[in-house]
């Protein structure tokens, strides 16, 4: 089963119903128990930084998916869901994420030329950095589908995929168990179902 975290932030049974489109069972969720009997974890979010990161502190379940993650427990955040897993955002001031991954997110109009839109949306392609099991069932090219205005920089070693916006962005990462997808997996039509696919495998003895 896979627990979808419900923290008052994030498109939820849009998730819930890519899962059943694969036949994974997904259940949205803010209990702890459930967490633990689940055998993977989504962490999504849309919004503000600091609003989510504070959301996700009250309802506790912040160190839930910390404990869970340092356990071994697969993990992958989705848009703001992959940046709060980050060390730190600079969106409207300085905020603390939840440090499973080293980097810090910055606006993308440092790096993107001014005549470029922000936020950048949309469907763009993937470039892929490393072999990541999230990759098994697509190719290098495909392309998914991204919002966002904010970015993950200064973290290289954990970088899985880029995408091209006028500059090189990140497009998701890995650490170990937890991984981040800056585009929206289950906005990406196949391609992106395939990706929850293998996500649904990682940790799974064959």
């Amino acid at each position: 089963m896979i627990a979808i975290i419900d923290y008052g932030v994030g498109n939820l049974f849009s998730l819930k119903s890519s899962f059943a489109a694969i036949g994974a069972e997904a259940q949205v969720t803010a209990d702890i128990n459930v967490i633990d009997r689940a055998s993977h974890i989504i962490l999504p979010g849309v919004g503000a930084f600091s609003d989510a990161a504070a959301k996700l502190r009250d309802s506790g379940m912040a160190q839930a998916v910390i404990d869970r993650a340092g356990a071994g427990k697969p993990l992958m955040g989705i848009c703001l869901g992959m940046q709060l897993l980050f060390d730190k955002s600079y969106e409207y001031g300085e905020f603390e994420g939840l440090g499973l991954i080293e980097g810090n997110i910055r606006p993308i109009s440092d790096v993107i030329p001014e005549s470029f839109k922000i936020p950048h949306i949309g469907w763009n392609s993937l470039e892929f950095k490393k072999n990541s099991p999230l990759f098994k069932y697509i190719k290098n090219g495909d392309y998914v589908y991204f919002v966002h205005s904010y970015y993950a920089a200064d973290c290289d070693d954990s970088v899985s995929a880029v995408t091209d916006y006028g500059a090189s962005l990140t497009a998701s990462v890995e650490r170990g168990n937890v991984f981040g997808c800056q585009f929206h997996p289950e906005k990406s039509g196949d391609v992106g179902l395939n990706i929850l696919r293998a996500f649904c495998e990682i940790g799974v003895s064959e």
